[in-house]
């Protein structure tokens, strides 16, 4: 899809075409549209209307903005006004385009109070395991726009309500994951704080996610997230460095070291050695120092 020189400013697929229906919203199938343009549908814009488009089932190559992404699986895309845009759909496709006029999205945003504004910005969400729940939405949605039945526009926005709900809470979701980890990693720094002044006691996982301010689940899946082990593994590691260090740099015996690392049993200390490294502490200090993994900066 390549963008003319002049983008098109459409009310809704045609410049002849004006807003096909009294209500605030327009509801049609993705197959209806785009079948008559040969399943493609050229860069435009809208100068103020919203749409939300659900592909449920085949691909759609997006463009936003020059920008192109295809879509394979069931997602939601929110293209705001004036976001240039156009699509392209395998023949297989089957999913909604839901146009949404500009006083009904002031609205929907005022009912949302504090919460962000998600139609305000382009935005693409994977319905994951919600994709079942969403077509149900927008299937049923699309049947009602199609009736002229009692309650028809308090059933049609109460839908609408129930869509733009799950995309802002989309939103927040990946607000706060965005936010995660520069907290996640200030946390890990002083977890490793800790580590560095406690690891000799063989502190607790559970004394020290209190300190850090987190639950021990927190912290492992910190941990886990960040440093690709678990909060006790960096402990031993930590354990595991220093003995590597004492044993290659210092003539202490066995006995000392492991009364110096808080081993009080230093048998205890040879099994969790050789149980991390495959060797005892005695052959270990044996090998030849290039094949300690170790080297004198350290």
């Amino acid at each position: 899809m390549v963008a003319k020189a002049a983008i098109p400013v459409f009310k809704l697929y045609g410049e002849s075409l004006d807003w096909p229906t009294p209500d605030l919203l327009h509801s049609e199938s993705i197959p209806a549209r785009s079948r008559l343009h040969h399943w493609e549908i050229e860069p435009h814009r809208h100068a103020d209307l919203c749409q939300l488009l659900f592909l449920y089932r085949g691909t759609a190559e997006v463009e936003l903005e020059g920008q192109a992404r295809t879509l394979r699986e069931p997602a939601l895309q929110v293209v705001p006004p004036l976001c240039v845009h156009g699509f392209r759909f395998s023949e297989d496709v089957d999913g909604y385009v839901v146009t949404l006029a500009a006083p009904l999205v002031a609205l929907l945003h005022q009912q949302l109070g504090s919460a962000p504004a998600p139609l305000t910005q382009a935005g693409t969400w994977l319905a994951g395991a919600d994709a079942d729940y969403l077509y149900s939405l927008f299937s049923t949605l699309q049947a009602e726009y199609q009736t002229d039945q009692p309650g028809r526009d308090l059933q049609l926005r109460s839908i609408i309500n129930l869509l733009v709900v799950w995309i802002s809470r989309r939103h927040l979701q990946r607000q706060a994951g965005a936010q995660v980890p520069e907290r996640g990693r200030e946390q890990l720094r002083r977890f490793n704080q800790l580590v560095e002044h406690s690891f000799r006691q063989h502190p607790a996982v559970e004394d020290l996610a209190h300190q850090v301010g987190v639950s021990v689940t927190s912290l492992n899946t910190l941990c886990r997230e960040l440093a690709g082990q678990s909060a006790l593994q960096i402990i031993h590691q930590r354990l595991l460095l220093e003995a590597k260090r004492e044993l290659i740099y210092t003539t202490l015996s066995i006995n000392q070291l492991a009364d110096s690392l808080g081993f009080a049993d230093p048998a205890y200390f040879s099994r969790f050695f050789r149980r991390l490294t495959g060797l005892s502490p005695r052959a270990f200090r044996q090998r030849e120092p290039n094949e300690t993994g170790l080297t004198s900066a350290h």
